[in-house]
């Protein structure tokens, strides 16, 4: 559900909705999909449990385990968001721990006329935590 930070989303919502409730969808031109999931379906390729305290268990994955090397799965915001100088903040938690598998995870932004600027990258989180 959304707070009142614009665009905030924590994906305690149905099975299908995330996209709907969280302004997300997925990117139809790459070549597998995010995932919404909790601990009990990733099992053993994932995190125990979301780095929510309290009742959230709910998250995006994508399983690399199937995948070559460049595949991307992208994720993309439905509304525009108006550009800023130091106000508009990216926030999230991810969970990456290593494996030969495990990809570079990457944000972009779009600007206007459509070039995607990398804002930051991560290939790997040294710990098995968010």
């Amino acid at each position: 559900y959304y707070t009142s930070i614009s665009g905030s989303c924590n994906f305690e919502t149905q099975d299908q909705e995330w996209t709907t409730v969280c302004g997300l969808t997925q990117d139809p031109s790459d070549d597998f999909d995010w995932n919404f999931s909790n601990s009990a379906v990733t099992g053993q390729t994932g995190p125990d449990k979301d780095h929510t305290p309290g009742k959230g268990k709910h998250f995006l994955y994508v399983n690399s385990s199937a995948q070559k090397e460049g595949n991307r799965a992208r994720i993309i915001t439905t509304k525009l968001f108006p550009a800023s100088f130091g106000i508009c903040r990216v926030r999230f938690w991810f969970w990456m721990f290593a494996s030969r598998q495990t990809g570079v995870l990457k944000v972009y932004t779009a600007e206007e006329h459509g070039m995607d600027s990398l804002m930051w990258s991560s290939s790997r989180n040294e710990e098995n935590k968010w």
